[in-house]
């Protein structure tokens, strides 16, 4: 698949979840679970009731496959940034940690999340965070001037992942460090799953072998990498029922082919580290 088809077609989708204000895999079966509301998705992978109440209705769409803000052990005064912010659930977790001495930025390359987000920021007051346009390939960002990066189910996305880690490495301060949660894969998966735009959209078929993945960080310049959780799920939990079928009309695979890929899916918990010396 061509790349700018594959953003064209995440942007749309990802539109579409900002009006809806559904999860990137629906309402029914998510990507990371299978609750059925965005603070049952978010409590499936590791948010507490603590960190729901404390963001804006309508920041936390259930998009999410962990919570790199509790990975990155954030502390008051830092800078954070966030790749693939959405309607900025994780930057207001991460701005209540860094207090009014830090700053979050968010940044996304759907105009309709930024609209959300930025809404969602002035109904509450919150004036540490600010929400920047742009990919996450090419950051918006000034280097060396974050203390850390996190995302959450974004990369996946990406139909560049090493220039993502790279982009990653140059903003972050020297000894900065990068937090992230993320869906790879244990094995490859048939090429008619691999082509399919569904797939991509839904976070399957953009997802890489973890080996690759935690080597594309290496090669990036990041140190001490470190995979704090891994967690298995069976495929027909990371799409929701409606994708599910989408993705098989589209493809013509069957169910008992899609069931026989369960266990080729893992979220991680990553963290790495840029050496001090850069």
């Amino acid at each position: 698949m061509e790349e700018k088809i594959i953003k064209k077609k995440v942007r749309e989708g990802y539109a579409k979840i900002a009006k809806q204000e559904s999860s990137c895999c629906g309402s029914i079966d998510v990507c990371c679970g299978s609750a059925n509301t965005p603070e049952q998705i978010s409590k499936t992978i590791g948010y507490t009731d603590e960190q729901l109440q404390s963001v804006p209705d309508g920041a936390n769409l259930g998009l999410g496959c962990g919570n790199p803000t509790a990975l990155a052990s954030l502390q008051k005064g830092e800078v954070v940034l966030d790749l693939g912010s959405g309607a900025g659930f994780d930057c207001f977790l991460a701005a209540n940690k860094v207090g009014s001495s830090g700053k979050v930025i968010g940044v996304d390359m759907t105009p309709e999340m930024l609209k959300k987000a930025k809404e969602n920021a002035k109904k509450s007051g919150y004036t540490n965070v600010e929400f920047r346009r742009g990919e996450i390939e090419s950051l918006p960002v000034e280097d060396n001037t974050v203390d850390v990066v996190i995302s959450n189910c974004v990369i996946n996305l990406s139909p560049d992942k090493k220039k993502v880690f790279q982009e990653a490495f140059r903003v972050l301060k020297p000894g900065g460090r990068l937090a992230v949660s993320d869906i790879v894969l244990l094995k490859d998966l048939p090429e008619k799953i691999k082509n399919s735009i569904e797939a991509y959209v839904g976070c399957i078929s953009g997802a890489i072998l973890k080996d690759h993945y935690l080597q594309l960080l290496k090669d990036a310049g990041f140190i001490d990498i470190t995979v704090t959780n891994e967690s298995s799920y069976q495929l027909d939990v990371v799409i929701t029922k409606p994708r599910t079928q989408a993705l098989m009309d589209e493809t013509g695979i069957t169910q008992e082919e899609f069931k026989k890929l369960g266990g080729s899916f893992v979220s991680i918990k990553v963290m790495g580290v840029k050496p001090l010396d850069t």
